[in-house]
């Protein structure tokens, strides 16, 4: 009986200790309520942009006298910026994962920096795309969709500063004596929501790819 009560007991704090100290805890969980809601904003965000760009095709066919868009060449330097910035918060996984307090704490700040510098870009492009265009056009309903669109897609990569500001705050404020640190690398539920971030970083990154491909693509195109 002793046996019994001991082999039960030994077993219980063996389980114990691997829910604990497990890592991956979080990782084996495909359907935790925080991947679902990432998953279905994901897909609500994906088919926004798919009726915009349908509706943008859909207007270029019913005018094809209206000149096609053509992109300001800091568009693309933005591209390089926000590549940059999916590199920046992998680099940040990976020292997160190395139990890297230096390194993480710079990835994320350089994450942060290269994001400011795009949202920058973006309304140094907004007010150059203007300037180049007549009034004509500007009072065409096509012109008003690169704004529209590329505004939806500086709206969402807003939303998502403050949540790269929050890791880099708790970072620099946490992670100060030994304990604090390991204490912060061995929060699963902490790696789950940095492996979140970094998802919808590169979604957008994705999804700002699939921008310029696209008006780059229909300023070729005639109708």
């Amino acid at each position: 009986m002793w046996l019994i009560i001991f082999t039960e007991n030994t077993t219980m704090k063996g389980k114990l200790q691997k829910k604990i100290h497990d890592p991956n805890e979080y990782h084996s969980l495909r359907f935790h309520p925080y991947n679902i809601a990432l998953t279905l904003g994901l897909f609500s965000i994906t088919m926004l942009f798919f009726a915009f760009s349908a509706a943008y095709v859909y207007t270029r066919v019913q005018f094809p006298e209206i000149a096609p868009i053509s992109l300001s060449p800091v568009f693309f330097f933005n591209t390089m910026v926000l590549l940059a910035s999916s590199w920046a918060i992998n680099w940040a996984n990976r020292a997160y994962l190395e139990d890297n307090t230096t390194d993480y704490q710079h990835a994320l700040k350089v994450t942060i920096v290269l994001t400011i510098i795009f949202m920058v870009g973006q309304f140094i492009g907004w007010n150059d795309l203007s300037s180049q265009l007549d009034s004509q056009f500007l009072a065409s309903n096509l012109s008003s969709y690169l704004y529209l669109i590329s505004a939806l897609h500086f709206a969402h990569l807003l939303a998502g500063l403050p949540f790269l500001l929050l890791f880099y705050y708790v970072a620099e404020k946490r992670m100060k004596e030994p304990v604090s640190v390991l204490v912060y690398f061995s929060d699963p539920e902490k790696q789950l929501k940095l492996n979140l971030l970094t998802t919808y970083w590169h979604y957008l990154d994705v999804l700002w790819i699939y921008l310029i491909l696209f008006f780059l693509v229909n300023s070729f195109i005639s109708f």
